[in-house]
């Protein structure tokens, strides 16, 4: 997975029947800018109102997940959803006619093939993965469901089924990371008990329910041909041609996997967390889910965004330095009493950690201010420049032949007092690659974790000493 957003390189079309409306819908799959997450468009209604795809609006869990904003709703969007995540598309506006997706052939293929199809647009903006950071265990004891959130370098999931069925008894599925998704997940078919669907017909549901657009799970051996021609009719399907031997699934449906049906719940997590609206880095464990826990489960993932971005940022400062002040000493030009970084901790291809201890022995406080010694911003700005500049000198062979200039300064924000006592943590990104010796760079400044200041600055490194 690629670390840059990216859309659709066109717009497909595609048209079907909401698998409970029974309506024929078009639906249009269209490009969409940076940052801009799912939206749904309901088109058939007057000012065309947006939708977001977000845990929040969800209204239902009925036999699929609904969406409500604007005084407009979208129904069963799992599967588009589950398709667009799962083909790592992270921006689509998707455009329907009617109040409910397609329902296609029962899986998430028909919206993977067409993704495929016209392929994907490259855009600049960063991917913002969340990484769980902690476990978070979820139950809800009087549906059986559990579901389990753990860290992990991947977005995994691993799902437990068990329905107390002869026909299913206990299925498993796993995907190890999204690549699978395409070739394990994506084909399989959403499923029912032969038993539910007179319940679901008689609550005016399924009415675009096909053989071919749901596997039939059948769990008795004698099921007489006059109890499936009544359920034929209930579905609008008289004279339906059904085959039934005994336990399995109606028209023998050959299975794609043994474990279809267990595969299919996990294509449905895929596109109900969809809505928490941000790719994920974790391991989901879910047993007995469904759309009810699953979209419940999304919004407690968003809590834990806001538990964890308002958490202090945790830096380890015991590790043994990348560079100590005597290899600082070597890489910069500056001196006491204006050597203002102690020790950097890491490099990376675009980042540096570096560390001031501010103390009180420091000839500023003499002067700023007497009694109320504070840390001046204007220092703060230079010690973060000057890991930006140790940064920039440790991508140089020779670096104390170079010296560093300031060229510009933008987006300087204190947001709190610096004192004596305080070790200041620099964090620096790269905003842009570095070109002519130009090095533009964007930070944080940290105590205890706590931002207290941020600033971007552009310097330029100039080659302006020989040798002695």
């Amino acid at each position: 997975m690629g670390d840059k957003q990216r859309t659709l390189k066109a717009s497909v079309k595609l048209s079907g029947v909401g698998l409970h409306t029974g309506e024929k819908v078009n639906l249009e799959i269209c490009p969409a800018p940076e940052n801009h997450g799912y939206k749904f468009q309901r088109v058939d209604l007057d000012g065309q109102p947006v939708i977001n795809a977000d845990a929040d609006l969800v209204v239902s869990t009925e036999r699929g997940t609904t969406l409500e904003q604007n005084g407009a709703r979208v129904y069963t969007t799992e599967h588009v959803l589950a398709a667009l995540y799962g083909m790592e598309v992270d921006n689509a506006l998707i455009k329907i006619d009617n109040p409910e997706i397609p329902i296609m052939d029962g899986s998430a293929w028909p919206f993977v093939e067409a993704i495929e199809a016209v392929g994907y647009e490259e855009q600049e903006a960063e991917r913002n993965y969340f990484y769980l950071n902690e476990n978070i265990p979820w139950e809800d004891t009087e549906k059986g469901i559990e579901i389990l959130a753990v860290p992990d370098t991947n977005y995994r999931i691993t799902v437990m089924v068990d329905y107390k069925s002869p026909v299913l008894g206990t299925q498993h599925a796993s995907m190890y990371n999204i690549g699978e998704f395409k070739n394990e997940i994506a084909r399989c078919k959403t499923f029912v008990f032969l038993r539910e669907l007179e319940v679901l017909a008689n609550h005016g549901l399924i009415k675009g329910g096909d053989l071919d657009n749901a596997i039939i799970l059948v769990e008795r051996e004698n099921v007489e041909q006059e109890e499936l021609d009544r359920l034929a009719t209930l579905l609008g399907k008289e004279g339906l041609k059904v085959d039934i031997k005994g336990i399995g699934t109606l028209n023998n449906y050959q299975l794609k996997f043994e474990n279809e049906p267990a595969r299919h719940k996990l294509l449905d997590i895929v596109g109900d967390l969809a809505l928490v609206g941000r790719p994920l880095k974790m391991h989901i464990l879910g047993a007995r889910p469904g759309h009810s826990g699953n979209t419940r489960f999304a919004k407690v993932i968003k809590e834990q965004i806001k538990k964890q971005e308002r958490a202090p940022k945790e830096f380890d400062l015991d590790k043994a330095p990348l560079y100590d002040i005597n290899d600082i000493e070597k890489m910069l030009p500056h001196r006491y009493p204006f050597l203002l970084v102690d020790k950097v901790m890491e490099i990376g291809e675009e980042s540096i950690i570096g560390v001031k201890n501010v103390t009180m022995n420091e000839p500023m406080f003499q002067g700023h201010f007497p009694g109320n010694p504070v840390f001046p911003g204007v220092l703060q700005i230079e010690a973060m420049a000057q890991c930006g500049g140790i940064f920039s000198l440790s991508k140089v062979e020779d670096p104390h032949l170079y010296s560093t200039y300031f060229m510009k300064i933008d987006n300087v924000k204190f947001k709190k007092k610096v004192l004596p006592g305080d070790t200041l943590v620099f964090e620096l990104h790269l905003l842009s690659p570095m070109r002519r010796g130009l090095v533009n760079m964007g930070g944080k400044a940290y105590v205890n974790g706590q931002v207290v200041m941020e600033a971007e600055m552009l310097a330029q490194v100039i080659k302006d000493k020989e040798e002695v």
